[in-house]
């Protein structure tokens, strides 16, 4: 087996002091970092706006996974958190959009989880991911 490799795609904003990317397993299994509104430069997206902010996050998932070779599909598993559990369906909608494909064969494992905050005061949601790329 390999050693993992850490990577930050030039398509995501720079983080602070981690890796938004670890590939492990011979370069079939990908860890994504918790992603939030940011574009590539570091610019929040969508304030406010839950429907803007989760498709900048899946956005920034899919630059990640296929960072690695893979696409959204390849994803097993999600872990989301939201500031509002109200939030739910909108954010909902946006994954069924990006994954539409992938929730029809083999929708993955999925955590959602409230929290009082996330790290700056305008995000609302935070989505990590794992991706098992099979090719």
């Amino acid at each position: 087996m390999s050693e993992p490799v850490f990577s930050n795609p030039p398509t995501l904003p720079p983080p602070p002091g981690y890796s938004q990317v670890v590939e492990v397993a011979d370069g079939r299994l990908v860890f994504v970092a918790g992603q939030v509104a940011l574009d590539k430069d570091g610019l929040v997206v969508g304030e406010g706006d839950i429907s803007k902010q989760a498709d900048q996050v899946f956005r920034n998932l899919s630059a990640a996974i296929e960072s690695r070779g893979g696409t959204l599909k390849d994803i097993i598993k999600f872990t989301m958190f939201v500031t509002d559990m109200a939030d739910r369906p909108a954010i909902r909608d946006i994954r069924d959009r990006y994954l539409a494909e992938a929730m029809v064969e083999n929708p993955p494992a999925s955590s959602l989880v409230q929290v009082s905050a996330l790290f700056r005061p305008e995000f609302l949601v935070e989505i990590e991911a794992v991706a098992w790329l099979s090719h």
